[in-house]
């Protein structure tokens, strides 16, 4: 995220310290478990963007200071996570496998291929993109940038990104200018378009979305609430040709339920129910915190 102010922040600490992993949602029948991810490494933090393997087990995160790190999970007879083992933080490299400047390392959303060819998006002033990685081990390239990129605001750019089955990017701004509603940008076999859009409300913004095993698309938002901390919705809809269809409501969180969650990861557990796994960004703030938040989507 990296626009709250340390004293924005300090005002949240009330909100924060309260939580104890219980869930007052819209549908609090779906809610999972809470999972907080401690680690004495110097560069955990910060995590943005999330990916799930399909049966839950393996993850791949990225923080907003272009770090990336893989891990284990472990889970209880209920599915709940109960550990995580993950690598150290290990910077993304850009042109030349130099460490991204600051000014391009504000990376926010995630997505994988079947392959592992792993798409990030990122926002900072002028530097509103999406790179592709054959590896995350490996440098990185610029993918070609929509001509409207240029004209996203700085720390208010390229959260969400998801990759269709048919392998097309989709991506939105955290926070476009002005009222309508959200435009949602495509790329398809090399090609941007902007024929797509989804209803705003003044709550929420977008941080992070994923298509879902059941092909339905899936948005992460985030409301920002003073002394109150943040809360959060997923939104899923259907995708037509040119439109976003059926929209639902999959969950939604009263400020301070959970901390700020920015990455989404959707995929079918062993019972075969859909799961939203979320992670938080903590801003590398010690009164806020890194944790993954599970929800189920309800029939």
């Amino acid at each position: 995220m990296q626009k709250r102010t340390r004293l924005a922040l300090i005002a949240c600490l009330s909100g924060f310290m309260a939580l104890d992993g219980s869930a007052s949602t819209v549908h609090d029948q779906n809610y999972i478990s809470t999972f907080i991810w401690r680690s004495n490494d110097p560069k955990h933090g910060g995590f943005s963007g999330l990916e799930l393997s399909d049966d839950g087990l393996s993850f791949t995160a990225i923080s907003d200071r272009a770090g990336w790190t893989r891990g284990k999970i472990s889970r209880d007879s209920e599915g709940r996570i109960s550990g995580l083992k993950a690598a150290p933080v290990t910077p993304l490299l850009g042109k030349n496998g130099r460490i991204l400047s600051r000014q391009r390392a504000d990376s926010e959303g995630l997505a994988i291929a079947p392959d592992g060819t792993a798409f990030i998006s990122f926002e900072g002033k002028g530097a509103a993109r999406i790179m592709v990685f054959t590896s995350l081990k490996v440098p990185g390239k610029d993918i070609k940038r929509a001509p409207e990129f240029s004209t996203l605001r700085a720390n208010a750019a390229l959260e969400a990104l998801a990759l269709a089955p048919d392998g097309a990017l989709y991506t939105l701004p955290e926070s476009p200018r002005g009222n309508g509603p959200l435009q949602v940008y495509r790329l398809r076999k090399g090609k941007w378009d902007h024929k797509l859009q989804i209803p705003r409300s003044k709550t929420f913004d977008p941080v992070g979305a994923d298509f879902g095993p059941d092909g339905r698309f899936y948005l992460l938002e985030r409301g920002f609430h003073g002394v109150f901390g943040f809360s959060s919705r997923v939104r899923s809809f259907a995708l037509r040709a040119n439109a976003f269809t059926d929209e639902r409501l999959e969950m939604q969180s009263a400020p301070s339920t959970h901390d700020n969650l920015e990455g989404l990861s959707v995929w079918r557990d062993a019972h075969g129910d859909i799961r939203l796994t979320m992670i938080a960004d903590d801003n590398f703030f010690w009164a806020q915190r890194n944790e993954i938040v599970e929800y189920r989507v309800l029939p």
